[in-house]
């Protein structure tokens, strides 16, 4: 059975005149010489670390998953799409030779498949699920048969895919869109929310401080306690003199927090007109939220899709320290 394949020409494109005038594909990593006798991921990984031993593992292992594919998974037959960014447009052939190494290709990439090239297909032709498919920047990955299908389709019939007749066509485009937004932004709430929870248990304390500064607080971190909490203590003036003042209690990927636990920190309350925010990355069980709204201080419970909902709304307003916590990058998206 075939799989299919998109295969970046290089940064912006640069070498798609190649892949199209020598038929072929290529990619770089040429430091570690030649892929021959490279057959399993772990030949390929130990090559790569023993050539940049400074690498991390994530970096090893995503340079492992691609030099894999392209060596030993691509196999002759198989469809293969790359793209130019400039003309945006696809290109799309089938493989018909085995890995070679060739110097002669270019000075980066030098591990080389032989493409049998069919065409060139318009990206305004393709559907949307498509384009959000092929906008991945990976250097190389497998594609749905449903992509290729489109292009073939479009390759073919050189005009853009049926509107639904049901729907005008502008409508169902503006859908289709709508759709594709709110599947990334999903995506992006959820690495979010990984890169939250990776966070070690003194990092979780200070991204918390740093959000309650960017909500205009000044906090104190109390120094640890034997269950290894950190109490912050969030007020207008920093001392906790003018109110209101917070006293916050962080637990971090330590499962769900129950009902004793919430009943422990409400009585660590010393004054009634004091505020509680309970912050666990583990969630709270049923009980723990009916100890919540039954309390006499005011209480809030934060879990982890709180906590990354309320930071990326103040992000702009965190301070650098917070931030390198949490490095997020802002998108635009058209409306």
């Amino acid at each position: 059975m075939t799989k299919s394949w998109m295969v970046r020409a290089e940064r912006n494109g640069r070498l798609y005149d190649a892949f199209k005038e020598s038929g072929a594909v290529a990619i770089g990593w040429h430091e570690i010489g030649s892929l021959d006798s490279l057959r399993t991921r772990e030949a390929i990984a130990e090559r790569i670390k023993a050539t940049w031993p400074e690498w991390k593992a994530q970096a090893v292992a995503m340079a492992t998953g691609q030099i894999h594919r392209f060596r030993n998974e691509i196999q002759v037959g198989d469809p293969i799409v790359t793209y130019d960014p400039s003309r945006r447009v696809y290109l799309i052939g089938e493989v018909t030779g085995e890995y070679r190494r060739d110097e002669t290709f270019d000075s980066n990439d030098m591990n080389v498949r032989a493409v049998r090239w069919e065409g060139e297909v318009s990206r305004d032709l393709l559907g949307v699920e498509s384009k959000n498919t092929l906008g991945s920047i990976s250097t190389l990955f497998l594609l749905p048969d449903a992509v290729i299908a489109d292009l073939r389709r479009a390759l073919r019939s050189k005009a853009p895919p049926l509107a639904i007749a049901s729907a005008p066509a502008g409508a169902t485009a503006a859908a289709e869109e709508e759709d594709v937004f709110r599947n990334i932004q999903s995506k992006a709430l959820e690495f979010t929310k990984d890169r939250v929870s990776a966070l070690d248990w003194e990092e979780m304390q200070e991204l918390v401080a740093g959000l309650l500064r960017a909500m205009g607080y000044k906090t104190q971190i109390s120094p640890a306690g034997p269950d290894r909490g950190k109490d912050i203590v969030a007020s207008p003036d920093g001392f906790g003199f003018q109110a209101p003042k917070i006293i916050v209690e962080v637990k971090h990927r330590q499962g769900a927090i129950g009902a004793p636990a919430v009943r422990s920190f409400i009585a660590g309350h010393r004054h009634a007109q004091d505020r509680g925010l309970y912050v666990s990355t583990g969630g709270f069980t049923k009980e723990a939220y009916y100890e919540a709204e039954r309390s006499n201080v005011p209480l809030a419970l934060m879990t982890i899709d709180g906590l990354v909902e309320a930071l990326i709304e103040h992000y702009d307003r965190l301070d650098i320290e917070t931030k390198q916590l949490l490095p997020l990058k802002r998108i635009y998206w058209p409306t």
